[in-house]
C-alpha cells in the first residue's frame, strides 16, 4: 500500500511512502490481539486491594459462650467470620496482575492492530513535527488542517518528542506516543494514526522480522 505524505498544513509534500507488507499486509490474529490488550491493561492494575482476615482483626481471643446448651450457633471469638465486625474468609491480598507475553506475540499483536488500520485507511503520515515550545494551539491548529481535530487519534513520533506530548495533554482524545513504545492497546483506541514518516522506517526494523524459536 501507498500512501501521500502531507504536511503540517495538510497540503501534500510531493512524494509517496510505501507501507512495508511484513507490518502492515499480514493476516491479523484476533486472539493474539486479545492477549496484549489484556496485558496492558492489566499493567495498570496497582493490585493493592487488601481485607483483614480472622487473625489480623484486633481483639479479644476469648470464646464467647460455651460451645453447646445456649441454643444458639457455635461460634468462637469476636474476630470469627461468622460475627459482624469479625475477620474476612478468603478475602482479597495485594498481589500483582502482569501478564507475561513473549516478544513474538507483542509484535505480531502490534502488526495485526496497523494492519487493521491499513485496511480501513486510517493512516495519516506526516513531516516531522518539530515545536520550538509546547503549544496546544498549534498542535489544534494542525489536526484542524488535517481534518481530525476532535477525533481520536494517535500521533506516533520518531524520537522522543516532550514538546509534542505536552501540547497533546489539554486534547480531548489526543494520544502521542513514541514509535517504540506504541502499543497494540493504543493503536485500536485511536481512530485515526498520524505517524512522522520516520516512524515507519523504525516500524519496519523493531517488528518486521520475528525473533526464531530454538528447537
Amino acid at each position: 500500500m501507498e500512501l501521500e505524505v502531507l504536511q503540517l498544513n495538510g497540503s501534500p509534500a510531493g512524494r509517496t511512502v510505501q507501507l512495508d507488507e511484513a507490518i502492515f499486509g499480514v493476516t491479523p490474529n484476533d486472539h493474539v490481539l486479545w492477549l496484549d490488550v489484556r496485558r496492558t491493561q492489566a499493567a495498570t492494575r496497582q493490585g493493592t486491594h487488601k481485607t483483614k482476615e480472622r487473625g489480623e482483626v484486633k481483639g479479644s481471643n476469648r470464646k464467647l459462650y460455651r460451645q453447646k446448651g445456649t441454643g444458639l450457633a457455635r461460634v468462637g471469638n469476636a474476630a470469627s467470620p461468622l460475627r459482624r465486625g469479625g475477620g474476612r474468609t478468603f478475602g482479597p491480598r495485594p498481589h500483582s496482575y502482569d501478564v507475561r507475553l513473549s516478544k513474538k506475540v507483542k509484535s505480531n499483536a502490534r502488526r495485526s492492530a496497523l494492519t487493521y488500520k491499513a485496511q480501513h485507511q486510517a493512516i495519516r503520515v506526516i513531516d516531522a513535527l518539530d515545536f520550538e515550545q509546547p503549544s496546544t494551539q498549534n498542535l489544534r491548529t494542525i489536526l484542524g488542517d488535517l481534518e481530525l481535530e476532535g477525533q481520536p487519534v494517535l500521533i506516533v513520533t520518531a524520537s522522543h518528542q516532550p514538546k509534542v506530548y505536552r501540547s497533546s495533554q489539554n486534547l480531548h482524545r489526543v494520544i502521542v506516543r513514541e514509535a517504540r513504545n506504541v502499543s497494540a492497546e493504543d493503536i485500536l483506541r485511536a481512530r485515526i494514526l498520524v505517524c512522522e514518516e520516520d516512524a515507519l522506517s523504525i516500524w519496519s526494523h523493531l517488528w518486521a522480522s520475528t525473533p526464531k524459536v530454538q528447537a
